[in-house]
């Protein structure tokens, strides 16, 4: 899953919001300067990761060469800023397995962080008392690690996700639900993974 960082986004948006304006795709140097950056390498970090998601290429038409978007972004014109992928659904009850549906889906930029995000659907009503609903989207910070009461998206054994409040100790780690019919789960650190942590919601009322 590539999940592109708020940097990548900007350098993406930059070249195509001015792909009409280059005489040839823009070299590094001259997307350092453009774009403000002091780092050439940290630069070439998000170019390559742009390339790998498959939305710029590199460009040999001219002697420094450069940087331009892939045909197939051109001529799809996708507004990715506003988009996250959209991986599946996820348990908010008996832990069920994380989907990998990759698809796109508008979110505002109040809802995610400067960090990888993603989108998950919830399934289920274990975290009805937080206000997380069946159907709701979660958007989902994509991280390892968690602060003791966040809301994370665990991995189970290495096969099933849920939706849970987490509080961890040396000895073990407790999934806690938000639905107080429903009991908490225990596990041994080394069966739960942290795959994210929850950072906005969405919800359709039709």
């Amino acid at each position: 899953m590539n999940v592109l960082t708020r940097r990548q986004r900007e350098i993406f948006n930059y070249l195509r919001d001015n792909a009409d304006t280059f005489a040839y795709p823009p070299s590094l140097d001259e997307l350092c300067e453009r774009l403000g950056m002091a780092s050439r390498g940290s630069l070439y970090k998000h170019i390559i990761a742009l390339i790998n998601a498959g939305l710029v290429e590199p460009f040999t038409g001219n002697k420094q060469g450069g940087i331009r978007l892939t045909v197939e972004i051109l001529q799809e014109n996708i507004e990715y800023e506003e988009r996250l992928p959209f991986v599946g659904s996820i348990a908010a009850g008996k832990p069920i397995e994380a989907l990998a549906t990759l698809s796109y889906m508008t979110v505002p930029d109040a809802l995610k962080t400067d960090k990888p995000c993603y989108v998950l659907q919830v399934k289920g009503d274990s975290m009805i008392d937080a206000g997380i609903y069946d159907g709701d989207w979660v958007v989902i910070e994509q991280r390892d690690y968690a602060k003791n009461g966040e809301i994370v998206v665990a991995l189970i054994e290495s096969s099933e996700a849920t939706l849970k409040y987490i509080e961890q100790t040396p000895e073990k780690i407790a999934l806690i639900p938000a639905n107080t019919s429903m009991s908490a789960f225990s596990y041994h650190p080394e069966q739960v993974q942290i795959q994210g942590v929850l950072v906005g919601q969405m919800r359709s009322y039709r």
